[in-house]
Parts: C-alpha cells; structure tokens; sequence
C-alpha cells in the first residue's frame, strides 16, 4: 500500500497533485497540510499533528465525514510530518510526501533531512511536482527513471559517502567518494532512461528534476 503525506510546504498548484494520487493510496494530512490535500479534489484518510495550522470548523467537519484524527499536544519532541510517516509506515510500505518544499527554511531542510533520519522501514519521497528526492543508505542499490535530459544530482548528507557507483548518466561515477558539502554530484544528466545508483557506506539523497511530465509521479 501507498500512502501520500499531504505537508504545510508551499503548493502553487494542485493540479499535478491531483493526477498523482491513485484509488487505492492512503491520504494522510499533516496538520496544516490537509488544506493541499482537499484543494486537490480528495479527503484525508488521517489527519496528523497538533492541529495549530488547522481551522476547527475544518476539523470537526472531517471528524464528522469519518476522517480519523491523531491530535497532539503543541509542546511535543517531533514535528507534525515525523509523526505523520511514523504511522505510515505501519501500514504502508511506500511513501510520497507532497508539500513538504517551500515556505520557512528550517522546515524545508528539516523535511529533507528527515528521508536520512533513520532507516525508515519503507520507501520515502517527497515529490515535488516535477521534482523528486529519496535517500539511499550504504549497500543499497536504487534504479531510477526519466527521460533523456532531465537533471540528477546526487548530494551527501554524512560526513563521507563512498563507494558511489551510478549509470545511465552523462557523467558516470565508478567507486567515488564524495564528502558532505561537496557539490561533485551536482546537476549531472540522465543519458537513458532508467539509471542506477550504487554506494558501499554513508547516506546519499538523490534528486530528479524532470524537464517534461511523467506518465508517474514515482
């Protein structure tokens, strides 16, 4: 199962976010981030957090239509999406965070982060219209697709990735290290279109930056 995390980032346009969702993905608003989900034409499975972003009114009418609501206290250790994909991967084994770019730049890097914070026991993205990122941990393995053209970059997040190893790109890496800071990875090319990323340790977060729509968000 799939679970879409609707998150209180800066959405322009829902449209994509409409044609992203499919029948059976379960939608979970993380407090603020339920309005993104509603404007895309759906209601939330689950709402999450401590509901400050959240009007009552809205609340208590999606209580009333059945939607499930985990509220906690504002004085709390975690933010209302850490919270939010602790319960989906429960039940989910696949995860798109929508939203989750944008606005206040500590929630933003916050957000990026949270992909490496732990081994998370399902598969993590956050997409952003064209735009998606995912991490990769030592001696995993990801495959990749896009269309010829659209821009990778690959940016460490530990203090020393190596063994990086990728292809399909314009400028393939074979057992390369790359140190936290360093923008070696930044703005490569796919040249197919499916690529594959490789590292032996560390933690490496991976971007795709598509120049045209997918036929899937994923």
């Amino acid at each position: 199962m799939r679970a879409i995390i609707f998150v209180n980032g800066i959405v322009t346009d829902t449209d994509w976010i409409a044609g992203l969702i499919e029948a059976d993905d379960y939608l979970i608003g993380a407090d603020g981030g339920t309005y993104h989900c509603l404007n895309s034409g759906h209601v939330p499975h689950l709402i999450v957090g401590d509901l400050d972003s959240l009007d009552p009114a809205t609340k208590e009418r999606l209580s009333s239509e059945g939607v499930s609501i985990a509220e906690y206290p504002c004085e709390k250790d975690q933010t209302d999406l850490e919270l939010a994909i602790e319960l989906a991967v429960q039940k989910c084994s696949d995860v798109i965070l929508v939203g989750a770019l944008g606005g206040r730049l500590d929630q933003m890097l916050a957000n990026l982060l949270i992909l490496a914070q732990r081994d998370w026991q399902a598969s993590i993205k956050i997409v952003d219209n064209q735009q998606v990122a995912e991490s990769i941990r030592g001696g995993e393995t990801v495959r990749l697709s896009g269309q010829i053209g659209d821009t990778f970059s690959a940016i460490p997040l530990s203090n020393e990735v190596t063994g990086v190893t990728y292809t399909g790109f314009r400028y393939p890496l074979n057992n390369a290290t790359l140190a936290l800071g360093s923008t070696w990875g930044v703005s490569n090319e796919f040249a197919a279109e499916e690529a594959t990323v490789a590292i032996e340790s560390g933690i490496l977060l991976l971007i795709t930056m598509r120049h045209k729509p997918a036929h899937r968000a994923h």
